[in-house]
């Protein structure tokens, strides 16, 4: 941490300048001569590494800047220093939450170790808040009744390691629920692996689920990992599930029966102990009747299922999403107001492209909106008053494929995100709209279409 604020207290300042001058490499350093001057200190300003002498002179004073840190500062490590060396002291110290404990004379290399590892801990510290942060702010949202038994269900089905079916539209919320079991599951420490079924080509499938060996089809310039090996330990989460071919599906199903793989080209199989929780917005029902889809795969996938009711069937939980998606994208921090009209106008919305397509349309209001107040002017028809408008497709002249990645690119917002409905309106599969959405090449020395004015 280069740029570190480090407190020093000891009553000998003789002491206190040695350690600045010692700890002056890692940050500014501020000096105090007794409890009393460092809780004057962090009444200033905040510190990412306090050292402390033990007595100044009461023996207790460094066990009072500690307990002064430890209620003003939770998170900053502090490491007790003393001339006297003794047991009792450093147990007292390190059960009442000291980092670690150093005797005097100083050992300089002993206190620049010691010193950068708390500062790395409280770095690790602040960097898993962050994380935890971020894993909340991805959480379902809404107390609905329908959202409600979902909690219920995703509580009860977390505790135990059976395969779960997730099912619902596009853009409910279906890997979040899943990554929802994980961090509740016993497997939560261990990796949590999402798969786009949907965004693999069915020859690729093979090795990126199980992996390969060196030379086992062309290109294949050396041994790989599997994405099931990834997710030892852990969970693999198989999205768009009834996207998979017959071939794949056979090979899952012997991972779900017997918990081994066997990778491209190898006849050796590998035990792997890995959860799966897979998910579909197709009927699964529908694709064994037309021979698309193996029973007994969907019996071993379906022991526990989770359905997630889309946007338009619980408009209640609707203003917690936009108050939700409001503070998540709001710019510089503070949270825009949205006014009633806009609030009701974005109820009584249908959502075709449910919580996904909603958090869209918040981005790109927040985006756009200058004034913090978000109004219907500032959402598109036919939810607020801004056109939506289709015009100035070929207005610049592009060649027909930049238009028809423009029109693709349309489409599919028109649809909000759902990819399968999408390739449906525009009459192709998705692996095709994948390469319509693909920027086309520019001729030497032509910006590209989005680039040009």
């Amino acid at each position: 941490m280069s740029s570190a604020r480090i407190l020093v207290v000891d009553d000998d300042p003789h002491a206190r300048d040695l350690l600045q001058r010692l700890l002056g490499v890692l940050g500014p350093v501020t000096q105090a001569p007794d409890p009393k001057g460092a809780s004057e200190r962090m009444g200033e300003q905040s510190f990412d590494l306090v050292l402390t002498d033990m007595a100044m002179p009461d023996p207790g004073d460094g066990l009072k800047v500690l307990q002064l840190v430890k209620s003003n500062l939770p998170d900053t490590p502090v490491i007790v220093v003393t001339a006297f060396g003794n047991i009792e002291g450093a147990l007292d110290s390190i059960q009442q939450g000291a980092f670690d404990y150093l005797s005097k004379p100083f050992d300089v290399d002993a206190i620049m170790r010691v010193a950068k590892r708390a500062l790395e801990q409280k770095r690790l510290v602040e960097e898993n808040r962050t994380l935890r942060k971020q894993v909340e702010r991805t959480s379902l949202v809404g107390r609905s009744q329908a959202l409600l038994e979902v909690y219920k269900q995703v509580a009860r089905a977390a505790t135990s390691n059976v395969p779960v079916l997730i099912t619902g539209e596009t853009g409910t919320g279906k890997e979040m629920v899943a990554r929802a079991l994980h961090k509740r599951s016993a497997r939560s420490s261990g990796p949590f692996i999402p798969v786009d079924c949907g965004a693999i080509t069915e020859s690729l499938m093979e090795s990126e689920l199980f992996g390969h060996a060196k030379g086992s089809f062309t290109g294949a310039s050396g041994a790989r990992r599997g994405l099931f090996e990834e997710a030892n330990g852990g969970t693999l989460f198989l999205d768009e599930i009834g996207d998979v071919g017959m071939k794949v599906q056979s090979q899952l199903l012997r991972v779900l029966q017997e918990g081994e793989i066997r990778r491209v080209g190898e006849s050796v199989p590998v035990k792997v102990d890995v959860r799966v929780l897979a998910a579909t917005n197709k009927d699964l029902k529908a694709r064994v009747a037309e021979g698309a889809f193996r029973e007994d795969l969907l019996y071993r996938l379906d022991v526990v299922h989770l359905h997630l009711p889309p946007l338009r069937d619980r408009r209640e939980d609707i203003p917690a999403l936009v108050e939700h998606f409001a503070s998540l994208h709001a710019r510089g921090g503070v949270r825009p107001v949205v006014t009633a009209d806009a609030m009701a106008r974005l109820t009584v919305y249908d959502w075709p492209g449910n919580v996904r397509q909603l958090e869209n349309v918040m981005a790109r209001a927040l985006a756009l909106n200058v004034t913090g107040v978000l109004g219907p002017p500032d959402f598109p028809e036919p939810i607020g008053d801004a056109p939506k408008r289709l015009t100035g497709l070929a207005g610049d002249l592009p060649s027909l494929a930049e238009l028809s990645r423009r029109y693709a690119a349309h489409v599919l917002q028109h649809v909000g995100g759902n990819k399968s409905e999408a390739a449906r309106l525009l009459g192709v599969d998705r692996k095709t709209l994948y390469k319509l959405l693909e920027a086309p090449e520019a001729p030497e020395g032509i910006p590209p279409a989005e680039g040009r004015g």
